[in-house]
């Protein structure tokens, strides 16, 4: 059973476009790997951007600055 873990900001991302991104990760293993998609396994992490950090800046901050 494949597991395939998505983290993205959380930046309100729609229940469609999670609900695309499950579809396509599941695709990808079906297309790649031949995997079956009724045993894939597909979860979405939102991380707080506080909790998320680029060459020792937040992505809040990162943010905050337009980088």
């Amino acid at each position: 059973m494949p597991l395939v873990n998505i983290k993205i900001a959380k930046d309100n991302v729609s229940a469609e476009k999670k609900a695309e991104l499950i579809k396509g990760a599941t695709q990808l293993l079906v297309d790649v790997l031949g995997k079956n998609p009724q045993t894939t396994v597909v979860i979405i992490e939102e991380v707080d951007t506080d909790n998320w950090g680029i060459g020792g800046i937040s992505v809040t901050e990162r943010r905050k600055q337009g980088l």
